[in-house]
């Protein structure tokens, strides 16, 4: 069981296409940020299609002197990619990292003979070259990796993670709190011993949540789906329902013992900010 004190509560951004995103985004940060999180992650795309706006959006937060993690997904980069990105965060005093696999680059058949194949082997490479130097965060899949063949391949390629010297995890989004706890019992019973955060999605747009949810195998429950269905174009109803339906879902996991939660923000504060403050969870520190 996890105190109040020793909870993580964090939050996620993506690095913005456009300036007006990013300038957006400053806002968005602005007012999530007064709520006192332990830090926001900042996440990367495939093959380091973002990296430039990692870097920019990164940046940006250690200006504010935010404490930031940026997320570092492996496949397809060499040892002297992931070096010079390392080096580049190291720079920017970080202390934090999300170690990930990632997907595949489009057009890249296979991660060849040189990369990186799965976040066990970065996690590994980031403990022999920087020691202690970083808190790592993996991902941890209550319900699965959607490219697992089953659920023990699923949970001993979490183990590797862990074993190569992973501080915490962080988990896909889910809403049944079951999954987490029988993946959290699964864990213990396998000797998995470190801090599981759940990820937690606000819910604001009934399509993009099913059209994430299709691509990563997060499954939402039947009878959330289907009264979010019934509302149609009916925005504050979906807000409203999304809100009760997340709300008590964090305080189930929090109830049962959950040390934190991580919000996917999804680049807007209306939904967390409600979540955060309904739920008065403390500021970091």
């Amino acid at each position: 069981m996890h105190t109040q004190d020793t909870r993580s509560f964090s939050l996620e951004l993506f690095p913005p296409k456009t300036p007006e995103g990013m300038e957006k985004l400053k806002g968005t940060v602005a007012e999530l940020n007064a709520l006192g999180p332990a830090y926001f992650s900042c996440t990367y795309g495939a093959g380091g299609s973002t990296r430039a706006r990692t870097f920019e959006t990164v940046d940006w937060l250690r200006a504010q002197g935010i404490e930031t993690a940026p997320h570092l997904a492996c496949i397809g980069s060499d040892e002297a990619e992931i070096r010079d990105i390392v080096s580049h965060y190291i720079d920017q005093g970080i202390t934090r990292i999300v170690a990930l696999r990632g997907d595949m680059p489009s057009g890249m058949g296979s991660p060849g003979l040189s990369a990186f194949r799965y976040a066990n082997e970065l996690v590994a490479f980031l403990r022999r070259e920087y020691g202690e130097r970083f808190h790592i965060e993996v991902a941890a899949y209550p319900e699965f990796h959607p490219q697992a063949p089953n659920a023990e391949v699923d949970l001993a390629n979490f183990k590797r993670k862990v074993e190569a010297g992973a501080d915490a995890a962080i988990t896909q989004y889910f809403y049944n709190p079951d999954a987490y706890f029988e993946f959290v019992e699964q864990c213990d019973e396998h000797r998995i011993d470190l801090p599981i955060v759940p990820g937690v999605m606000p819910i604001t747009n009934y399509t993009q949540l099913a059209r994430f949810s299709d691509a990563c195998g997060a499954e939402i429950p039947r009878y959330i789906r289907k009264r979010l269905e019934a509302y149609g174009d009916d925005k504050a109803s979906i807000r409203a329902f999304g809100h009760e339906v997340v709300l008590n879902l964090c305080a189930r996991l929090l109830e049962g013992g959950a040390p934190g939660i991580h919000f996917y923000t999804m680049n807007q504060a209306a939904a967390t900010l409600a979540l955060w403050r309904e739920l008065e969870l403390p500021a970091a520190g």
